[in-house]
């Protein structure tokens, strides 16, 4: 938490944390904010979940490290920190990420300013839950392959026109402007998480938010 009280997610202390180790590559699932794309770091997404990250950093080698959306941190050679060499840890490390980024924010003057001088990005995320499984898979394998869909479901929601489709882990669309919209299914679970990302506030932000006689959980998070 920064000292006017904001929180820096797991999915920024993850990349703040490769970038002061110095990592040439991270890899993160299709879920993390995507503001590591502009950090001078090479980045492979993968599906959701440790194991997948896990696997891309053994196929890939190198100063390479990844970590999640949570926070939980990994790193795949030996780096160079303060106090001497920090071997490599494939398996998620809490304490490193949270060490780090002290030592970041020392270095900018606090986190406040570490926060300012990172890629913005504003996140709405919630989840649709008590759902029909069968209804809502049927919808979103209708929004996947039918283009004309996809156009008529952005714009119901207020979001710009699609640019691109990632299809790793469900449908993640990139918007024009450097929004990205996402839906997938978790499993055999009946809610279906939502997420809407971009480098600026404005219209369709509330694309993610619980609507009325829904229950779920809106959270935004700046930087």
């Amino acid at each position: 938490m920064g000292e006017d009280g904001r929180i820096l997610p797991g999915d920024v202390l993850g990349p703040v944390t490769a970038q002061l180790l110095g990592a040439e590559v991270v890899c993160t699932p299709v879920s993390s904010n995507s503001l590591v794309e502009e950090m001078g770091m090479r980045v492979l997404r993968t599906r959701i979940g440790s194991p997948f990250v896990i696997a891309a950093m053994q196929a890939e080698g190198g100063r390479v490290a990844g970590y999640e959306a949570n926070g939980g941190f990994l790193l795949g050679f030996t780096a160079e920190g303060p106090g001497g060499p920090i071997p490599p840890l494939m398996t998620r490390d809490a304490a490193l990420p949270m060490v780090a980024v002290l030592v970041a924010a020392k270095a900018a003057g606090g986190l406040v300013p570490l926060r300012a001088r990172l890629p913005a990005r504003f996140t709405a995320a919630d989840r649709l839950q008590e759902v029909d499984m069968d209804r809502a898979g049927a919808f979103l394998a209708r929004i996947d392959r039918d283009a004309d869909a996809r156009a008529t479901f952005l714009a119901d929601l207020g979001l710009p026109p699609e640019e691109g489709a990632d299809r790793t882990d469900g449908l993640r669309l990139r918007l024009r402007g450097g929004r990205s919209a996402a839906s997938a299914p978790l499993g055999q679970c009946a809610r279906i998480p939502r997420l809407c990302r971009s480098r600026r506030g404005g219209p369709g932000r509330g694309a993610a938010r619980p609507g009325a006689g829904r229950r779920g959980r809106g959270d935004r998070t700046a930087r």
